[in-house]
């Protein structure tokens, strides 16, 4: 092998060759072999074998140094003095085969590496007694790129990397780094700039505002197999779902993922919440977007502690019997220098168009969903926090804001796509592969849409056309609920179909039922605000449309603080008013949804027929009151729950009620009792339907009753699915 020329020589010295491997570590020359190694202000460069032979080299130009051996060397050390008189000792990470193999690159460049985090960022190695990390990063527009961090003083020409070909990724194999070294990638454009970039695969991060990325290495024991071998085994859909919504750092400010596990474990098992939401958790760089501009898509953030603090806390549920469902952002990512815009100098993540490229309400680019990297780059993603973190759901956010190429666009801004139309076909079908590939590799778990509109099929398999989805929040009963809950009872008379609307589609879809953050921020004001009247009133008010909304179908979800009525605006950067439990009507309110949730546990009809319209049907005759909401609900083996509701101010008695069956219907749940916090109208525990079915009850002011009627033995509705 020729010595290279100048030109190249120099480019190496400065860290800009594209293959720096061709020119430093063991090359054939000859008869016998050279090392080059690139040593700038070294005064002698030596190069110790295996067998402790030496090899001296001598510099060449611009700080190469080269030396001849006999043998090709299987393993050497670079030993250095300066001037000074300092010695470095180092292995050479240009003697170093690639550590991306040939099939890892061809399922790149398809698209299709579903474990992607194992091939790029940066991955921890043993090669033969040899430790150290290897980097690896996709960049295919670059002319150049070397790691810079603070095992170089972030100085990466001496550790520029290689170009692994037409498959875009740069790669570079660096001895004795271990867990905790930060760095990032510089890339040179093709218009001759450097850029410091995080990486797009990092598995951990600095905490913000610092913007390096961190080499982290997965050391936690799992101890949920239980939990997981039964999660394979049962589907969400006909099990209870009843999430508590959080946002980690204003639950409860201070705490980190380990401190927080006792607490937030005894606190959802108290209320009998069977899920935990957190608001996302990736790494992000302003607090102030909740997490939903994300910069480090595999990096938990630092914030609260490392990813095997987040491991831990996952697994602390799971033992618990609490599942985990985390917030996934793949519509939308910011545009921060140092993180994934303009990656290479180029759009590389987000698409080219503005038109189909950045989102203008939210000042942020959108990724580029046809492209067949960026796919696998996101997909890959959704299956890292199921694979890594256990994970047993993703909700996805702002689903509608990736299906409409027309979303929150004018005339003249938006491209149609190839037929003509306002869909975004690739990203519908980034959104089909994505469901597709999770539900096939973790059997058990749910994806979770938040899509606002009535794109049709959101829920329904991929083999018959729809996106795949597990549920779909279900935004049109949250909007018609609150406008409803919020009039004074006086004039609910009128609007009974902001109600009973939801029960006409309440089967076309799987649905969550939401109260989330989004509708307690912005001036929104509480949940308990939004009630009318006194306070009595507005805690009234607030348990019976809890106790409607988690009798109505559909899973639910209700976002912290809702659960002891709240009364200020949620901000993420204070704490809940947590001095409020000690108010005994809100206490009382917390108890009730904590009696709420172990009655929809208990009880199968609730959650066990959810999309099932052959399951539902609404009561009413023979009386007719329009402030009367009355459904009922039966599981798989004939057992029902009737759910009877008053949303009038004042009680109505003596009202009669045709129920599903004959016999005694024990009431189970009543929001008005004194326990509490209500005036205590009921029905002394039970009512009684004769053989027509017909029965007389007491309907509480302000107040939801739910009456169970049991068809098979006692405890089969326990062992529902």
């Amino acid at each position: 092998m020729a010595r290279p020329n100048d030109d190249v020589l120099d480019a190496v010295a400065g860290g800009a060759y594209y293959a720096p491997h061709d020119v430093l570590g063991p090359h054939h020359d000859g008869d016998g072999w050279v090392i080059r190694a690139r040593r700038p202000l070294a005064r002698t460069v030596t190069a110790v074998l295996g067998d402790g032979t030496e090899a001296a080299l001598r510099h060449v130009r611009s700080g190469i140094w080269e030396g001849e051996v006999a043998e090709q060397p299987s393993a050497y050390e670079l030993v250095t003095t300066y001037d000074e008189g300092a010695e470095h000792r180092a292995d050479d990470p240009y003697r170093h085969l690639p550590t991306c193999g040939e099939i890892d690159l061809h399922l790149v460049g398809e698209g299709r590496h579903e474990q992607l985090w194992h091939v790029l960022g940066a991955n921890l190695h043993d090669f033969v007694g040899v430790s150290g990390v290897s980097f690896a990063v996709w960049a295919p527009n670059a002319r150049a790129v070397r790691v810079v961090g603070d095992f170089n003083a972030w100085d990466g020409q001496g550790h520029a990397m290689r170009s692994l070909g037409s498959s875009g990724v740069w790669e570079i194999f660096v001895p004795g780094l271990g867990p905790g070294a930060t760095y990032k990638y510089e890339i040179l454009t093709q218009d001759g700039h450097w850029l410091q970039k995080a990486d797009p695969m990092a598995k951990a991060a600095e905490t913000p505002p610092a913007t390096a990325s961190v080499v982290a290495e997965a050391s936690h024991t799992w101890s949920d197999s239980a939990w997981m071998t039964a999660r394979s085994q049962r589907s969400p859909l006909d099990h209870p779902m009843s999430v508590y919504e959080l946002h980690f750092g204003s639950w409860r400010p201070g705490l980190g993922y380990r401190e927080a596990a006792d607490q937030l474990i005894d606190y959802v098992t108290e209320l009998g919440f069977t899920h935990v939401e957190f608001m996302p958790l990736a790494e992000h760089p302003f607090g102030g977007s909740w997490g939903y501009q994300v910069t480090g898509y595999y990096a938990p953030t630092s914030r609260f502690g490392s990813p095997d603090d987040l491991r831990y806390l996952i697994d602390r549920l799971h033992q618990a019997g609490i599942g985990v469902i985390m917030d996934w952002v793949p519509g939308h990512f910011p545009k921060d220098a140092f993180a994934l815009a303009r990656f290479d100098g180029r759009p590389l993540y987000e698409h080219p168009d503005p038109r189909r490229g950045e989102h203008k309400d939210w000042g942020t680019y959108i990724f580029d969903y046809g492209r067949t990297e960026v796919r696998n780059f996101l997909v890959a993603n959704a299956l890292y926090w199921f694979e890594e973190f256990h994970v047993d759901g993703l909700r996805v956010d702002a689903v509608a804001s990736m299906l409409y190429l027309d979303y929150s666009r004018n005339d003249g801004e938006w491209e149609p796509n190839v037929h003509g139309g306002r869909e975004n076909l690739e990203a519908i079908s980034f959104l089909q592969e994505v469901n597709a590939t999770a539900y096939k590799r973790y059997p058990g778990i749910a994806m979770i849409a938040e899509e606002s509109t009535s794109y049709p099929g959101v829920t329904a398999p991929t083999s018959q056309g729809g996106l795949g989805f597990g549920f779909k929040w279900n935004m049109g009963w949250m909007n018609d609920s609150l406008v409803y809950i919020s009039r004074d009872p006086m004039y609910r008379s009128y609007h009974e179909g902001e109600l009973s609307f939801s029960f006409v589609y309440a089967f076309s879809e799987n649905f969550v039922l939401p109260i989330s953050h989004d509708e307690v921020v912005h001036g929104k004001g509480s949940l308990f605000g939004r009630m009318p009247g006194d306070h009595w009133q507005k805690l009234a008010n607030m348990r019976a449309y809890l106790a409607y909304m988690w009798g109505h179908p559909g899973k639910h979800l209700l976002f912290m603080g809702q659960e002891f009525g709240q009364m200020s605006e949620w901000s993420e950067s204070r704490s809940l008013d947590w001095w409020m439990l000690d108010q005994p009507a809100h206490r009382e309110l917390a108890d009730f949804v904590g009696a709420l949730n172990r009655a929809y546990t208990a009880h199968a009809p609730l959650w066990s027929r959810d999309s099932d319209g052959g399951a539902f049907r609404r009561l009413g005759a023979p009386t007719w009151n329009p402030n009367v909401i009355a459904f009922a609900r039966t599981d798989h083996h004939g057992n029902t729950v009737a759910v009877v509701c008053n949303f009038s101010g004042a009680p109505v008695y003596d009202y009669e009620l045709e129920l599903p069956e004959s016999g005694t219907w024990t009431e189970v749940v009543n929001s008005d009792a004194k326990e509490y916090g209500g005036s205590g109208v009921g029905n002394l525990g039970a009512v009684h339907a004769d053989e027509y079915r017909r029965a007389r009850m007491v309907l509480p002011p302000l107040g939801v009753l739910w009456l169970s009627h049991r068809t098979a033995p006692e405890g089969s509705a326990a062992r529902e699915g």
